[in-house]
């Protein structure tokens, strides 16, 4: 694109955009012009980023894809410290930034309409332009390192944004009342999953790479922007402490074995406190983003999947090919659904109907929970056994959550028929998992606080 577009007409400004995207704001352009030509602060712009906003996301978003706080609370932030990540699509850049110029604050750009080769001969170009597109063409060139999008990476626009602003470049966030850029996102659970895991794998990957934030940005962008990217970059290995807390509550509950303090202990009162807020603090701030009450628990039921599926699978691939074992590799999204699908995405009708890895890692923490919630409180209220409420409460209530939020999937599993259901192989073998793990002993004798006594 950079190199072809050079030749045709060598315009100061680039438009990104991902071809599942158009365009559904005709004064777009200008408006983003207005950012890079302004006489103060203008030259001080490498691109001007919009948000990706999707025209098939149901009322509530059933598979949390509309990224709406991402862009309407982290991104504005972000202007304040540098300005926010490339994300690859609905991005106005400055063609030299892309060329790898520096920032040089003593020269104001100025942007100008080229007329290189408008009167050139359509033949002439065509040949040019299939020159620079060989797979040759870029060998032994910093094309790819310097200069262009970098290579090597799932998630080569964040890379490329972290290099034009370690370079001196801002950046700046634009979010029009009126969409810019309309496009499609996944319509099934799966592609969602997919799409998430590439994604905190290709950020993951920065963090151990020379790219690293705090190391390759090193006393060239701020530590808000580089604890901004870092954020990012650690989204997979947060996933570690969410399954701890998945698997080993509902064990501990299962066995009435008190992990956290009494709630008449001054101790609990931290928990509640940091539990009680967040979900408020997260609550007012979906509300205030736009998000409707199913929407936001909708969100919250999302958050967890990916933190089951996609992420632990990315710290894994992550790890892999640091030690050589694979490689990268970048998996498309799929887009396109059938009628069938389409038809269950739009009446919020979760799909789980594919042979995934992913899914049956989700179906067995959801029977793992239900199973040792039932247990634990038949164990704890009927049988009398050593436990109560009030030293369990904490682990009642998470896992009590997460049964809540499976909802979705035990319908996929025993109250569904047809399309979009659980696969039987997927439903028999997280059965049989959580059953093992149900059966396999905790202790010897009697019940143990492993915390506080």
């Amino acid at each position: 694109q950079l190199r072809v577009s050079s030749e045709i007409s060598n315009g100061a400004i680039i438009l990104n955009v991902d071809c599942d995207m158009y365009s559904n704001n005709s004064e777009i352009v200008k408006d983003a012009l207005c950012f890079l030509m302004d006489e103060e602060k203008g030259h001080e712009f490498a691109y001007v980023q919009l948000p990706q906003i999707f025209k098939n996301i149901t009322k509530n978003d059933i598979y949390g894809n509309s990224l709406q706080l991402m862009t309407e609370v982290d991104f504005h932030g972000l202007d304040g410290v540098g300005g926010p990540l490339y994300t690859g699509s609905g991005c106005f850049h400055r063609r030299e930034c892309l060329m790898g110029k520096k920032y040089d604050a003593n020269s104001k750009a100025q942007l100008e309409l080229s007329t290189k080769n408008l009167e050139a001969n359509t033949s002439i170009l065509e040949e040019k332009a299939k020159h620079l597109v060989t797979c040759t063409y870029e060998s032994n060139t910093e094309w790819g390192k310097e200069m262009g999008l970098k290579y090597g990476s799932p998630v080569e626009d964040v890379i490329t944004g972290l290099s034009i602003q370690c370079r001196g470049w801002k950046s700046i966030y634009f979010n029009p009342s009126r969409t810019g850029f309309l496009g499609v996102a996944p319509v099934t659970l799966a592609q969602t999953l997919v799409q998430h895991k590439r994604w905190s794998e290709g950020d993951l990957q920065i963090f151990f790479s020379k790219y690293c934030p705090f190391i390759f940005g090193h006393d060239k962008i701020t530590l808000g922007l580089k604890l901004a990217y870092t954020m990012y970059c650690l989204w997979s290995p947060c996933s570690l402490p969410t399954l701890y807390y998945v698997v080993i509550l509902p064990m501990a509950l299962l066995h009435c074995i008190s992990l956290y303090p009494n709630i008449n202990s001054i101790w609990f009162m931290p928990f509640a406190y940091v539990i009680a807020t967040t979900k408020l603090y997260s609550l007012s701030e979906s509300l205030w983003a736009g998000y409707t009450l199913k929407g936001w628990w909708n969100e919250q039921r999302m958050w967890l999947f990916k933190r089951l599926a996609s992420y632990p699978f990315a710290v894994v691939d992550t790890f892999l090919k640091l030690l050589g074992v694979n490689k990268s590799a970048f998996v498309v999204t799929a887009k396109l659904a059938d009628k069938e699908v389409s038809k269950r995405h739009e009446q919020e009708i979760m799909e789980f109907g594919s042979h995934s890895l992913m899914f049956t890692i989700l179906a067995t923490i959801a029977m793992l929970n239900v199973i040792c919630l039932m247990s634990g409180v038949k164990r704890m209220v009927w049988e009398g056994e050593v436990g109560s409420p009030d030293s369990l409460l904490v682990q009642l209530v998470v896992c009590g959550t997460v049964v809540l939020i499976n909802i979705p999937v035990y319908e996929a599993m025993f109250l569904r028929s047809g399309g979009g259901r659980m696969p039987n192989s997927i439903t028999f073998t997280s059965i049989a998992l959580a059953i093992l793990a149900y059966v396999l002993p905790m202790r010897q004798n009697g019940s143990a606080s492993l915390v506080f006594p």
